[in-house]
């Protein structure tokens, strides 16, 4: 099932080169400005066969569709809570401590797989700026 494909290439193509996130429908109407005969349901299949192969991220979303990241470097992600936008920060969190420390408090084996934090983007603080005046 996760031989090579022609059309998974050009999944992970659009995926490496668009950094806003994109979801999943997102993903199959630039795939299809490539591939016009490719299939929502083959995008969608490929789509988790590359999070399983570990070559993008699945960014679970709180609100609205999930968004996903292709993998070349270990970063977490910054979500807004006003407008949804999604940043990428490189911070060397010890996932190993806050999983210990996670299972003495919660008496609970611990898997952190992703950290993701959430504010308010300088987008949205300017806007909420210009309003209030």
């Amino acid at each position: 099932m996760n031989n090579y494909s022609k059309q998974r290439e050009v999944i992970l193509d659009v995926i490496k080169n668009n950094p806003i996130h994109p979801t999943a429908e997102e993903i199959y109407q630039l795939t299809v400005k490539k591939e016009p005969k490719i299939s929502k349901s083959t995008v969608y299949r490929n789509i988790n066969i590359l999070v399983d192969m570990k070559k993008i991220n699945k960014v679970k979303m709180t609100v609205g569709p999930d968004r996903y990241d292709y993998v070349y470097k270990e970063h977490s992600h910054m979500i807004c809570e006003r407008c949804g936008k999604i940043f990428d920060f490189y911070y060397n969190f010890n996932k190993d401590d806050i999983s210990k420390n996670l299972k003495q408090q919660l008496k609970e084996n611990i898997i952190i797989d992703n950290i993701t934090i959430y504010g308010i983007c300088e987008d949205c603080k300017s806007k909420n700026e210009k309003e209030e005046f």
